[in-house]
């Protein structure tokens, strides 16, 4: 009988593991399948933490909906019943020691109508103007492999981009807009305005498959957070033997052509015929330790990332009307990048509507250097402090959680697709059967690991 090794117990790992179960029940055909995950719990960047009074997302704390096939697995996990959507509102850029209203007619914030580029506070007259330029001058040199800042300046002026979709822009992607990519981003935008001539009439054209299947509601979550996803998985994976606190050390060529011998910290080494690496590919580069392939490996990037949680017992009406959250601008007084009222927007997340706010620090923050070595103590402080300046709270916290992610978010520069491509001929020459997977090569939201770990396990079940 063949084995099927899946290293990671993320997200990725455990889709993966999940259609390779099906896939080998619908065909009839009998393989073991074993999931290694290093640490005591699976999920990876998935993980719920709840006290009395919140539930907190130390990790991802949504799926985007746009995303149409996640519709079909929440349902296969039979998981409909529980889904929740965010509350609308109002998202704000702290610039200037003020909060300024985002255009709730925007994506990222790029606008998508006249009216919503002429509406918003956040740029000047002559920074409006420069933005029409979107409206009369195509596309001849741009393509997907290149800057989106540069793309985006180029059509819709600088000030436009520095001041009102950098922020938003770099808040979701934890980079600087210029050393992001469209391939790795949005490469959408590109056939928009290769399409329409323009980005705001494109963005125009498609807003109902952008704003969700439900108006306004772009994001899903479920009654007891996101871990109920991964709850799910684990608890349809009968077929698979799932071990935990297993960390894989080195893999190597096995005794019989086609078959690799994995090594873990405890416990005797496991003959497979193939392996889906869903783990961070740092640590996958330490598990094949070869050469050739580390060259990339190491071209890779990964930044950082504080999630810091703050409970207070006030009630979260004594935040702005209708709104949900700020993205920090580079006039900004505050040190955190962006901050979410989580009990405005996910309403499951508070039982007595008290207010809870996530706070986020990324490496592209000057302060991150000097906040990383901070004890848990001192980081709530901190965020308390930037609680006070943006919204005018003295009181104190009554519940807190911080979550320190440091070099574990993917980060896509501009040749990173080519060093994905690089990375895969190379395993397919040096390790036929071993296929690459996650968030560290292609694609970093929930639906999309998701979906690679759908389409790598078909692989797998290809070649047997």
């Amino acid at each position: 009988m063949k084995t099927i090794a899946v290293i990671g117990g993320g997200i990725t790992g455990l889709s993966a593991a999940y259609t390779l179960q099906k896939e080998m029940e619908k065909r009839d055909f009998a393989a073991r399948v074993i999931l290694l995950e290093s640490s005591s719990q699976l999920g990876g960047k998935i993980c719920t933490a709840r006290d009395d009074s919140f539930t907190m997302e130390t990790g991802a704390d949504s799926i985007v909906t746009r995303k149409k096939h996640i519709f079909e697995v929440i349902e296969e996990l039979k998981l409909t019943e529980k889904v929740v959507y965010n509350e609308t509102g109002i998202s704000f850029i702290h610039t200037d020691g003020e909060l300024k209203q985002i255009p709730e007619d925007a994506m990222f914030g790029i606008p998508m109508s006249i009216e919503s580029l002429a509406e918003t506070t956040l740029i000047s007259p002559e920074g409006k103007v420069a933005a029409l330029k979107d409206l009369y001058t195509p596309n001849k040199m741009f393509t997907k492999q290149d800057s989106l800042g540069d793309f985006l300046e180029a059509f819709l002026g600088t000030e436009l981009v520095e001041k009102q979709i950098a922020p938003v822009i770099s808040g979701v992607y934890s980079g600087k807009i210029h050393e992001l990519t469209l391939a790795s981003t949005m490469p959408y935008l590109l056939d928009y305005k290769n399409e329409y001539g323009s980005l705001i009439r494109g963005l125009d054209a498609h807003r109902s498959e952008l704003k969700g299947p439900k108006e306004g509601k772009k994001f899903l979550s479920f009654e007891g957070g996101m871990s109920e996803l991964i709850d799910a998985y684990e608890q349809k994976l009968t077929d698979v033997t799932i071990c935990k606190n297993t960390a894989v050390t080195q893999i190597v060529h096995g005794p019989q052509e086609g078959t690799y011998t994995i090594s873990v910290s405890d416990g005797e080494d496991i003959s497979v015929d193939q392996i889906i690496l869903a783990a961070p590919h740092k640590a996958v580069a330490k598990m094949l330790q070869h050469e050739e392939l580390n060259r990339d490996f190491e071209q890779l990037r990964s930044s950082s990332m504080i999630s810091i949680y703050l409970g207070y017992d006030v009630p979260d009406e004594r935040l702005p009307a209708n709104g949900t959250g700020f993205i920090t601008s580079g006039s900004s007084d505050l040190i955190c990048n962006a901050c979410t009222w989580t009990s405005r927007k996910w309403k499951h997340t508070s039982k007595k509507s008290q207010l809870l706010v996530r706070l986020f620090y990324k490496s592209i923050n000057p302060a991150y250097e000097q906040m990383k070595d901070m004890s848990q103590e001192e980081l709530m402080q901190a965020a308390a402090e930037d609680v006070r300046k943006s919204l005018g709270l003295s009181e104190n916290p009554v519940s807190y959680n911080v979550k320190v992610w440091h070099e574990e978010m993917p980060n896509y520069h501009r040749t990173h697709h080519q060093l994905v491509r690089s990375l895969e001929e190379k395993m397919s020459a040096h390790y036929p059967g071993i296929f690459l997977a996650g968030c560290s090569y292609y694609g970093v939201g929930v639906p999309d690991c998701i979906a690679n770990g759908e389409e790598t396990a078909a692989k797998v079940i290809e070649q047997l």
